[in-house]
């Protein structure tokens, strides 16, 4: 019987990828009497390469915009700081997010989220996509000192949530941080499709949200109930 599901966030909840377009849009804008020599979509075009789908902090990105494009007009730290203050408005969450955090609230199925990165700044974003109130504990690798797919943050969540690992799911784009790691410590892995990795071996892949629930019903009839 699945009483818990544990998602990832960047790339599952959060459209990672419609989010830091749209805000490198709007921050070229917004800073445009200091970028402005930038050809537009040189300077976002670059962001998004340097910043490597997130992986790589935005401190190195900026310094090397900095260095690159000759800005003087503004620090890298002035990027920077436009950045964490002005990304929570540009957060894009993917269809049928708050739909399903819905079904499986009125269906008192647990809910957690594990996800690497910044703290506060994670937590803004959370709190920006409205689904913070939705779980029941939220582990982010900074504050907790480890992170996926090091099996002690999936643990800590299980036990944060009291229930067992064949009782849960989990829910991520990365095969290794997200689904290995789930699958190392016994619970299910369910890949949500990211066009970056092909022959992700998930014990399930999804495209939508939406397809979670055949999931779990199917796991919740073959279990008897």
């Amino acid at each position: 019987m699945i009483k818990a599901v544990i998602f990832d966030l960047d790339g599952t909840l959060l459209n990672r990828d419609a989010s830091i377009q749209k805000f490198i849009v709007e921050q070229y804008e917004r800073l445009n009497k200091w970028v402005g020599h930038i050809p537009r979509e040189k300077y976002i075009s670059r962001f998004i390469e340097l910043d490597s789908r997130g992986y790589v902090w935005k401190d190195k990105v900026y310094q090397q915009m900095v260095n690159e494009f000759n800005i003087n007009k503004i620090t890298w730290e002035g990027l920077l700081q436009d950045y964490k203050d002005e990304f929570k408005y540009s957060c894009v969450p993917f269809p049928n997010l708050i739909k399903i955090l819905d079904i499986l609230k009125s269906r008192s199925i647990r809910l957690g989220m594990i996800t690497n990165g910044k703290g506060q700044f994670r937590m803004t974003n959370i709190e920006a996509l409205g689904i913070k109130n939705y779980f029941d504990t939220i582990l982010i690798s900074e504050w907790e000192g480890i992170k996926k797919p090091n099996p002690k943050i999936f643990k800590k969540a299980l036990s944060q949530l009291n229930v067992s690992a064949n009782e849960s799911i989990y829910v991520g784009d990365h095969p290794l941080n997200d689904i290995k790691g789930a699958q190392n410590i016994g619970m299910k892995g369910i890949w949500k499709k990211d066009i970056q990795w092909v022959d992700v071996e998930a014990d399930y892949v999804i495209d939508d949200l939406k397809e979670l629930l055949p999931i779990i019903d199917d796991k919740l009839t073959r279990s008897g109930i």
